[in-house]
């Protein structure tokens, strides 16, 4: 029996940050990882997507340089060398994972429950008092007729020649990232999406205003379409209001969301599971059917399995509130790397008014900002949202250049339990990006 202070099935973000924290604080730390270090984010998600955007980036700004007087004709997406450098980031930054993990014992292949405290990988068992269970997840598939002629996420990032259609499912984060990238390399983008708007976690009118910049860029968008079926000549039969409809593309990609990846034998344990994800209290630790404990481990679950929320930087905070070393929060910013880039934390519109909140919003278009319009990128707003009583920051709604980066100013006051009116009242520089939102706290 291999013994450890601390075993961690999934080397994603969420597991192998945990694992460093771990073993910096003096513990024995056992990762179990059955494929690469790195986990999605890493190998197949985070990282080779924003390789793409980047290249997607330059090849926009090639075709736009002749409005910044430098003229650059006949260039050409060289594809095969996009997909080979997303290869070389990630593997340099995969070896970057394994030197995190000096002090830690990393072990390969496939995790076991055969108890609450027992782990078996490829014929050896494994036990420590505490068990922190991060194998993340897996591209979620509709359950519709001809579905296996469509790629996933982890598909396309394999893909070696640029296809001259694409039809995307599902208008979430995933499904526009790459409509973003593959309509910067001149592909034929169309996207279909099930709900009212695109990206329904965000603000519908965020949302609405990426829609409308995407459509202008060329890509035909979709709202409120049920798919039904998949051809195999790669022709999407989808209906709206009533009405069926059709649309051929030469590839398919399906990005209608991830579900929860659980480790082999946890579910016989009795474990309690939401819509195939792990219930965890506030602390992480894994709820049981019948409300018991699991003996003498500390049975927790952290990142996309977990359901609770499916982004890297949120398994590695909760990876943090496992161990005892941070407390759980909600404010968690999310970010879509599209073209405009679109951020958000907290609470939309929509929400509080679900809640019954007495709001005060206030809005910044990029157009009126001086960095913005020398950057030629004046299509852009930020929407703050505050409460009009206490001046308590509720969220922050954004659609524009470096929205990602702009978001975490806001995020960072909100976890800090600061005003709106500290924002307003703190000195940005001129001209930046930054004067936004500034100018969106509201009066």
């Amino acid at each position: 029996m291999n013994k450890a202070d601390i075993i961690i099935i999934g080397a994603g973000p969420g597991g192998y940050e945990t694992a460093v924290e771990a073993a910096a604080h003096g513990k024995k730390v056992i990762i179990i990882e059955r494929d690469q270090p790195g986990g999605t984010c890493l190998n197949r998600g985070c990282i080779p997507t924003k390789t793409l955007c980047r290249s997607a980036e330059i090849a926009l700004t090639l075709s736009e340089a002749g409005n910044f007087g430098v003229p650059c004709e006949g260039y050409a997406v060289d594809f095969p060398k996009v997909m080979s450098r997303k290869d070389e980031v990630v593997a340099e930054l995969r070896e970057g994972v394994k030197t995190l993990l000096k002090d830690v014992e990393l072990v390969y292949g496939e995790a076991s429950f055969k108890s609450a405290d027992i782990i078996e990988v490829e014929g050896e068992c494994y036990t420590a008092p505490e068990i922190i269970i991060a194998t993340g997840s897996v591209p979620a598939v509709l359950p519709i007729e001809g579905k296996e002629y469509a790629l996933t996420s982890d598909d396309i990032l394999g893909m070696t020649t640029l296809p001259k259609s694409l039809c995307v499912i599902g208008g979430g984060v995933i499904g526009m990232e790459f409509a973003s990238i593959f309509a910067a390399f001149g592909v034929e983008v169309t996207v279909l999406e099930y709900c009212k708007e695109i990206l329904p976690p965000f603000d519908a009118e965020i949302a609405k205003r990426l829609r409308m910049s995407l459509k202008r860029r060329g890509i035909n968008i979709v709202t409120s379409a049920e798919v039904t079926a998949i051809t195999p000549e790669s022709e999407v039969r989808y209906s709206v209001k009533g009405k069926e409809k059709s649309v051929s593309a030469e590839k398919v990609l399906m990005a209608v969301g991830r579900r929860a990846l659980l480790p082999k034998g946890l579910v016989e344990l009795g474990v309690k599971t939401n819509r195939g994800a792990v219930v965890t209290d506030e602390s992480m630790r894994v709820v049981f059917e019948d409300g018991r404990e699991c003996g003498n481990t500390n049975l927790y679950a952290i990142g996309d399995v977990n359901g609770r929320c499916m982004l890297a930087h949120a398994a590695s905070r909760q990876g943090l509130v496992a161990l005892g070393l941070a407390e759980n929060t909600d404010v968690i910013p999310s970010a879509v790397f599209t073209n405009p880039e679109c951020a958000m934390v907290g609470l939309t519109e929509e929400r509080c008014a679900e809640q019954g909140r007495n709001v005060k919003i206030g809005k910044a278009t990029f157009r009126a900002n001086g960095k913005a319009l020398a950057m030629g990128e004046t299509d852009g707003l930020v929407k703050m949202i505050v409460d009009a009583d206490s001046d308590e920051i509720l969220g922050c709604h954004i659609c524009g250049a470096h929205a990602a980066d702009l978001v975490q100013e806001v995020a960072t006051a909100m976890q800090s339990r600061l005003k709106a009116s500290d924002i307003g009242a703190t000195v940005h520089a001129h001209p930046t990006l930054g004067e936004v939102v500034m100018a969106a706290v509201p009066k």
